[in-house]
């Protein structure tokens, strides 16, 4: 019984540690200004449109390739 509240005892000081770490290390942060925030946002948006499109494209390929393939093997005399 003894040895269970020593572990709490040690969980609960290692959790109020760990928080209070995250204090420090959080007042050091350098947060982004909005300018930054609006540009890596709007470059997101590009790059994710761009891969959309790229994998349309492919799966689009893809798919023409395969129906033809199977089309030319089921319908061959």
């Amino acid at each position: 019984m003894a040895d269970e509240i020593t572990i709490q005892r040690g969980t609960w000081e290692r959790l109020r540690d760990y928080y209070q770490e995250v204090k420090v290390e959080m007042k050091r942060v350098t947060w982004p200004g909005k300018q930054e925030v609006y540009g890596t946002t709007i470059m997101v948006l590009i790059t994710t449109f761009a891969f959309a499109a790229f994998f349309y494209v492919c799966d689009q390929s893809f798919s023409r390739l395969i129906f033809h393939t199977m089309n030319y093997l089921l319908h061959r005399p």
